[in-house]
């Protein structure tokens, strides 16, 4: 796989602490099902895939919850796609470029936002309901954005009304079977080579789903930290089963954070979208200061990274725990016809959006870093390929523009499954043989580990030391208390979703705190306090890390 930039490889002194498979594999004892191609995941990425799969293959979707709980359906504020004519594709490859800080893959950038129109159109086809006026799409601007650009529904409810058409638009396709509550614990892999998964359906015992081509397509892994916009199903699992099968991953250093995340003491964390100063929003501090024209002539709509890490800066000089977002100089019924899903949100909290100052403060929102895929969605796994937010494509290079994400998860969906749907198509066997694969149980240790004590301190602990402000000691520290979580953590091997989920948060975390020592400068959204700035001369360069193959 040919890239712009160069890979360097980063050490993993830590790779003997994960096993290869977190269940044991015993052919003759468990449960074979059989498909064409299997899609693991079931938001954009997964659904767009889909569709692209001959209709004389066999297709099984797998959802680890119920299909509507993705983060695809949690995106409020849109996708990005030049629609005006005013604008420009051109536009919007240089946006994403200048948002990714010389780590973009230039191809990748000009694939994605040249198809954009067309899957936009698709999507509109398939029965998405944009927001229009006059029969015309409504267009939104957001930070990094050059063009008003940002196409949405419903307000500030985008994937759920995206998710709603591409679920039932799904359900309709006869080769394509969605299986709920189906959690995936592992990759199967035989020489080399990806053979499908390693599957809990309904929290049975595990079975095995062999198929000839396999998508990733799981999202993101928010959850690792203690702030995040994430759902509660984004615990990383598919960066986690792709590292344990020995594909190639990258960019584990860049989680972008959201600058503005709901900040009430005790309650959950919720987006509120970069919609919010797209329209004319003011950030200001606990004493009612605009504070973003002391960091960036472009003020609120300066790229997310750079309001994230102003956002903190203030916080620091004020000692308050939050910033604040203001819209009360704007229309009232504008704002409360705009923003319905926000607006319920902060009503129950007794904010009045249209006056009543709104806290904020950042919430790790995006995984750039994934598994490394080319521009045909292909991993360095043979039979595994893989679209969204799970992979690392070199769309966002180090930080994401604002909503590219849907973007690519349509885009790299598409490419996947139609290689997916070729490669498939061209394997010659009728049926899949069972292939000698035999991982024996190993004798466990039967005393009890609290997983929700360690899992909330994982949590706490990469907010804290891997966050939005980074310097070695502090990352030192949470890799070295990684390593002492995952040595004693990772050889019970809990069973059980919440069991699964805490190895793989510790994989992820080991992943990312690795890369994040490493990379001894700042760039986009990874913010070392003691390496501030660009080094293009040493570190124009992608970290990617892999296990060898099993």
């Amino acid at each position: 796989m040919s890239q712009m930039l160069h890979n360097e490889m980063t050490d993993i002194p830590w790779a003997s602490l994960v096993p290869r498979y977190l269940v044991p594999i015993v052919p003759k004892r468990m449960g074979h099902y059989f498909t064409d191609v299997l899609i693991i995941g079931g938001g954009l990425a997964g659904m767009r895939a889909a569709q692209e799969i001959d209709p004389k293959l066999r297709t099984i979707i797998l959802t680890k919850d119920k299909v509507e709980e993705s983060n695809s359906t949690y995106a409020q504020g849109g996708i990005a796609s030049v629609w005006d004519p005013e604008d420009r594709f051109d536009n919007h490859i240089q946006d994403t470029l200048v948002a990714g800080c010389d780590l973009c893959d230039e191809r990748t950038v000009e694939l994605v936002v040249r198809e954009a129109p067309d899957r936009v159109a698709e999507l509109i086809g398939w029965g998405t309901r944009f927001d229009q006026v006059d029969g015309a799409l409504i267009l939104g601007r957001e930070g990094g954005h050059s063009h008003q650009r940002i196409i949405h529904a419903l307000g500030d409810a985008t994937g759920k009304e995206i998710m709603r058409a591409m679920i039932q638009h799904t359900r309709n396709l006869s080769n394509v079977e969605i299986c709920e509550e189906a959690y995936t614990i592992d990759l199967l892999t035989y020489d080399g080579q990806c053979c499908g998964a390693v599957v809990s359906i309904q929290q049975r015992p595990p079975v095995l789903i062999w198929a000839k081509q396999t998508i990733l397509c799981t999202g993101g892994c928010g959850q690792v930290f203690r702030e995040s916009t994430n759902p509660r199903v984004a615990t990383g699992d598919g960066h986690a089963i792709a590292f344990r099968a020995g594909a190639l991953m990258r960019d584990m250093e860049f989680m972008q954070f959201h600058p503005t995340v709901l900040y009430i003491a005790g309650s959950s964390r919720t987006l509120i979208t970069e919609a919010v100063r797209g329209e004319g929003a003011y950030l200001v501090d606990s004493h009612g200061y605009r504070f973003m024209k002391d960091y960036d002539p472009r003020l609120e709509l300066a790229p997310r990274d750079v309001v994230s890490k102003s956002i903190v800066s203030q916080m620091e000089k004020t000692q308050s725990a939050c910033v604040y977002l203001t819209l009360a100089h704007l229309d009232p019924n504008h704002v409360r016809q705009r923003f319905p899903g926000i607006a319920k949100v902060c009503q129950s909290f007794g904010l009045d959006i249209t006056h009543d100052p709104i806290p904020v403060r950042p919430g790790a929102h995006y995984m750039i870093g994934g598994a490394l895929v080319d521009d045909q969605a292909r991993t360095s796994l043979p039979g595994l390929w893989a679209a969204g937010e799970v992979t690392s494509s070199g769309l966002h290079g180090a930080n994401r523009l604002a909503s590219n994400s849907l973007l690519e998860g349509l885009v790299y969906g598409a490419v996947a499954g139609r290689g997916a749907s070729q490669a498939a198509s061209q394997d010659p066997s009728v049926s899949l043989s069972v292939l000698p694969i035999c991982y024996e149980p190993q004798p466990l240790d039967t005393q009890e580990i609290d997983l929700a004590d360690i899992r909330n301190s994982v949590r706490s602990l990469m907010w804290r030391h891997v966050g939005v402000q980074r310097k070695a000691e502090r990352l030192e520290e949470a890799l070295q208390e990684l390593i002492r979580y995952s040595s004693y953590v990772l050889s019970h091997r809990p069973s059980g979703i919440e069991g699964w989920e805490l190895q793989n948060m510790l994989t992820v975390g080991l992943m990312m705190s690795q890369s994040a020592l490493a990379r001894t400068e700042s760039r986009g959204v990874h913010l070392r306090t003691d390496h501030p700035k660009i080094d293009n001369e040493n570190w124009r360069k992608h970290l990617a890390m892999q296990r060898s193959h099993a």
